[in-house]
């Protein structure tokens, strides 16, 4: 069977409980010197709670309900603050428009397949370049790479 027919589902696989992230969260900030406010805590419980890709647009949303004065300025501040940081990370989506969610805390070496309709994500099995056999250009020393498969889940399909 394909790799489609048997992704690995993302909750399972990753192994951030709320509290472990949120203590990361913290631990990273505090070496940075940055002050922890209510709103990026905000930001990272929302995402942790979620699991999921969200757009800053929903984020917006849902923290108005606490911070009803809150602009779209501040939440993308702190959304890029929080991904310098590595505590979440950033996907483009075929609209154009950036999603965010709680970085994989997970030393192993993976990749996603990514709903376009509710954002959750699941594994992709092995690397593709490994399985490709992609190899880099004479001289070229590749520090990373990132590779994510775009579609609609089974529950969204």
């Amino acid at each position: 069977m394909s790799q489609k027919d048997h992704p690995q589902a993302h909750d399972h696989e990753h192994n951030h409980s709320h509290a472990d992230a949120k203590d990361k969260f913290l631990e990273r900030l505090k070496e940075q010197g940055f002050k922890l406010t209510g709103k990026r805590q905000m930001i990272v419980d929302t995402l942790l709670e979620e699991d999921r890709y969200i757009s800053a647009k929903e984020l917006l949303e849902r923290m108005q309900k606490v911070f009803p004065r809150l602009s779209f300025d501040t939440v993308y501040r702190n959304l890029h603050l929080l991904k310098v940081e590595g505590i979440i990370e950033e996907s483009t989506f075929g609209d154009g428009g950036s999603k965010y969610r709680i970085t994989c805390d997970t030393n192993q070496h993976h990749h996603h397949y990514i709903c376009t309709v509710c954002g959750k994500t699941e594994l992709v099995e092995g690397c593709p370049m490994d399985l490709l056999g992609i190899t880099a250009p004479r001289g070229f020393q590749i520090e990373s790479h990132r590779f994510e498969i775009f579609g609609q889940c089974g529950e969204c399909h």
